[in-house]
């Protein structure tokens, strides 16, 4: 599967006082990330909060994300789950639902070696046709996997075909170009560092900043694929302060009260996670607001 582009995530609304998920407004916010003319939609990612979900609820957004998107852009599931029984569930009912790619990660309670990982990727692979993107965050999964490792997996594992990393290391994107001559795809997914990477030859960019900033996330591919360096530049200086903001604020919280404050009712972040404050809810204000 040749994918590229701006990946946008959504995040996943729910009912009052975090009960249950609300289809329907998940379908405006996959909308809204079709209005900024993203190239996939990924459902079940950290902005996501797939970590909070039950399984009915992880299968109810899966399947409803597919619906919604309706084969406009392709649809990625997030895979990110303790045992590797119920990651080979998750991407079975993925494939069954239409989905085109899953996106694995290991996410892991014990310390997991790179034999124990390996297998997790290889098992999921068996179990399912679906193209299978690497996804690398230590710090949200407890797992990190060096470039050269996540090499060997897409060589040697039929699915595993690119690389997503998200340490904001850019050395590591070099090492991934370098190690495989340029031919394995691999994703930002981090926003600070989105002009580096891609810059350094990302083939795209997965972020949820086009829930809020419409399609100027695309816009700024769209300059670095065409040679405009210095159009490019000031296009990453406009967003990067408000792309750091939600980082550092959370994205489920930011996202979410980001959509608020632009007349999208979607619901706070499950708990434990709790919705920003009254001070970094008016940055985020102002920081929409120098975007808008």
């Amino acid at each position: 599967m040749n994918l590229s582009g701006i990946i946008g995530y959504p995040v996943t609304p729910f009912g009052e006082g975090g009960n249950g998920v609300d289809l329907a407004k998940l379908g405006e916010v996959i909308d809204i990330l079709l209005a900024a003319k993203v190239d996939a939609v990924a459902a079940l990612g950290s902005a996501g909060e797939a970590a909070y979900l039950c399984e009915d609820e992880w299968k109810r957004v899966a399947q409803h994300t597919v619906k919604q998107v309706a084969g406009r852009v392709p649809v990625v599931v997030g895979v990110a789950e303790l045992s590797t029984a119920q990651a080979v569930k998750y991407a079975e009912y993925a494939y069954e639902v239409g989905a085109d790619m899953i996106m694995l990660s290991p996410f892991s309670y014990y310390k997991l070696s790179e034999q124990e990982v390996y297998q997790h990727y290889d098992s999921v692979s068996r179990a399912t046709p679906l193209p299978i993107m690497i996804y690398n965050n230590p710090a949200t999964c407890g797992v990190d996997m060096s470039p050269e490792f996540m090499l060997e997996m897409v060589d040697k594992i039929d699915n595993a075909c690119m690389i997503k990393e998200s340490t904001g290391d850019i050395q590591r994107m070099h090492k991934i170009h370098k190690l495989s001559g340029g031919k394995v795809p691999f994703f930002n997914g981090c926003n600070p560092m989105a002009l580096e990477a891609l810059n350094a030859g990302a083939s795209g960019w997965c972020t949820a900043a086009p829930c809020l900033i419409g399609d100027k996330p695309k816009q700024l591919l769209e300059a670095v694929k065409a040679g405009h360096s210095d159009k490019a530049r000031a296009l990453f200086y406009q967003q990067y302060e408000f792309l750091a903001f939600i980082v550092a604020a959370g994205l489920a919280a930011a996202v979410k009260s980001g959509l608020a404050l632009q007349g999208h009712t979607v619901g706070g972040p499950r708990r434990p996670l709790l919705p920003l404050g009254d001070s970094a809810r008016q940055r985020l204000q102002a920081l929409l607001s120098e975007l808008a």
